[in-house]
């Protein structure tokens, strides 16, 4: 007769999974920053109550049945007691951004800026359980086999969690928070964040198919404007997106999500952005959006952009746009396909048609630091000259957006289909004003 036990690893796993589970419904009825000790008795009993209609009979058995529910139940009670000052942050929706560094290190950004909180975790094990459980709830959870998760929670936040060994000073969580309330291009003009003047050219741009890198640092909000720019795809076309976390979010109809996958603890199962990218051009997309390029992807990406697939998108970390260049031009020499530097070079030169560079200044605002035309090979060089630049000569009221007179070549294809383009965009002394 077949052994019915279950071994301690695996009962851990389902108690995380199921405590994950309750804790979204938690989340919702409990006002973290409002509860102290003297509520564990009340909170018990709502634990209990929700992990028994959470549970099947069969992960009933495997987290060891009315007693492991009730064990579950109880150490789920305090843990939320200890843990409220963190809990309610999640509750709190000004916190872009929660970094657990540790124990005794919690941060949140807020408005652009970092701050510390004070929160403390009573010890490393409530520490631990917290991480096992936030990524055991999303199917990815962090163990010794493997000690690093990367994933997207249930509201669309990004999650990352590594634990010790390879986390010296404890486990660090890192939730990168997102907003359903997204900006619209308008929007982020009014915000500051670049030249109302020039929403309709950035518009224009993803409308009539232009290949687009939007680069910058890390937390530039790279993604929050590529997802502002995406509204200008024509509801009429097919787009798939290929992402790590799934983060953005199109308005239109027709789209296909696509979304990476990390090898198992024997390494298996592993699904790449290359593998994703090259499936894409099998599903009949009128245009491909890759969240973010950082390997061999890079050139498969480039050749769909010349193959008819015009008017796809990307994200990539860079300082400026020469560098986003350099950048691509390294990634696509990662691939398995042998290129000399200067026609991996020509090969960007004729799939990028622009640049928006996005930073994130020392006060916490992100603007358009640069809209950088790409242009063709000059001897060994990609051609690029900036539309838009941001000057920040340092000093209050001397930031400024900059119309540098400059008509990119690719108005004429925009306006070949219909786009009429202000030419005072142009003009030198159309300087914009500061912001």
């Amino acid at each position: 007769m077949a052994s019915t036990s279950t071994s301690p690893k695996t009962t851990q796993l389902a108690r995380a999974q199921v405590v994950g589970t309750v804790m979204e419904s938690l989340l919702d009825q409990v006002d973290f920053g409002r509860i102290g000790a003297d509520h564990a008795p009340e909170l018990e009993k709502l634990c209990a109550s929700l992990i028994a209609e959470a549970v099947t009979p069969a992960v009933q058995r495997q987290i060891g049945g009315a007693k492991g529910v009730a064990e579950a139940a109880q150490e789920l009670a305090g843990d939320v007691v200890s843990t409220r000052q963190f809990l309610s942050l999640l509750q709190h929706s000004r916190v872009s951004d929660i970094l657990v560094n540790g124990l005794a290190q919690v941060y949140v950004e807020q408005d652009g800026q970092l701050h510390a909180t004070g929160i403390v975790f009573p010890d490393e094990a409530t520490l631990e359980r917290t991480a096992l459980w936030m990524t055991a709830r999303v199917g990815r959870a962090v163990t010794q086999d493997r000690p690093m998760v990367d994933a997207r929670l249930p509201d669309g936040s990004r999650l990352n969690v590594i634990i010790p060994p390879l986390a010296l000073d404890g486990t660090v969580i890192s939730i990168r928070r997102f907003h359903h309330q997204g900006l619209d291009l308008k929007g982020l003009a009014r915000a500051g964040a670049y030249p109302e003047a020039f929403e309709p050219l950035l518009g224009a741009m993803v409308a009539q198919r232009l290949n687009i890198l939007v680069s910058g640092g890390t937390g530039a909000g790279k993604t929050t404007f590529l997802n502002a720019m995406s509204q200008y795809v024509p509801e009429r076309e097919r787009v798939v997106t290929i992402e790590d976390s799934a983060e953005l979010r199109l308005r239109q109809t027709h789209v296909v999500r696509l979304e990476t996958r990390l090898a198992d603890a024997f390494g298996r199962g592993e699904v790449t952005t290359r593998m994703l990218v090259r499936n894409a051009l099998r599903m009949r997309p009128d245009r491909i959006l890759v969240g973010e390029v950082r390997g061999a992807e890079a050139l498969d990406m480039l050749q769909a952009m010349n193959t008819g697939h015009e008017g796809s998108m990307s994200t990539i970390h860079a300082n400026t746009p020469r560098d986003a260049l350099e950048r691509l031009a390294t990634m696509v020499g990662m691939s398995d396909v042998s290129f000399t530097e200067r026609g991996i070079r020509g090969q960007i030169a004729r799939s990028i048609d622009a640049i928006v560079h996005v930073r994130r200044l020392p006060d916490g605002r992100r603007v358009v630091d640069r809209v950088t035309e790409v242009g063709q090979m000059q001897g060994e060089m990609i051609a690029m000259q900036d539309v838009l630049r941001f000057d920040d000569p340092g000093g209050v009221g001397k930031q400024r957006f900059v119309a540098t007179g400059v008509r990119p070549s690719f108005v004429d294809r925009l306006e070949h289909r219909g786009e009429r383009v202000d030419p005072r965009l142009w003009r030198l002394e159309s300087l914009l004003p500061p912001r």
